[in-house]
């Protein structure tokens, strides 16, 4: 596979995150993520390290996220890939009424990307 086909694949599971937060689906968003996965960095100041599942909870119950998420706007500033691994570079207006730079760690199994890691940080 060549890499501009691994960066589109890469870019797509950002772009499905995204999609999935706008809308409050967080069956599409456990579907990106490795059951392994660890999330970790700064939410209004507190440290959290560990599993995405409070990120979870957190879209899970937020009301209406559809309509909630109207001022939500998504930017990918960055992608990289070498063989099976990519990173990505997502900032976030207006997510759960904050802003967020987000930094992920995307790898190949077999013909799937996961999400292994989310390093981020709320402003």
């Amino acid at each position: 596979m060549k890499n501009e086909e691994k960066l589109k694949q890469v870019r797509a599971v950002v772009e499905g995150y995204v999609a999935a937060c706008r809308s409050g689906d967080v069956v599409s968003l456990r579907r990106l993520f490795h059951p392994g996965a660890v999330m970790s960095g700064y939410l209004a100041g507190g440290l959290l390290v560990g599993s995405p599942e409070p990120f979870f909870e957190a879209v899970a119950g937020s009301p209406s996220p559809a309509e909630s998420q109207t001022d939500y706007r998504a930017e990918i500033c960055d992608v990289v890939v070498s063989g099976r691994l990519g990173t990505a570079t997502l900032k976030e207006q207006g997510f759960l009424g904050m802003d967020f730079i987000n930094y992920f760690q995307i790898i190949q199994i077999e013909d799937d990307w996961k999400i292994v890691a989310k390093l981020f940080e709320s402003a």
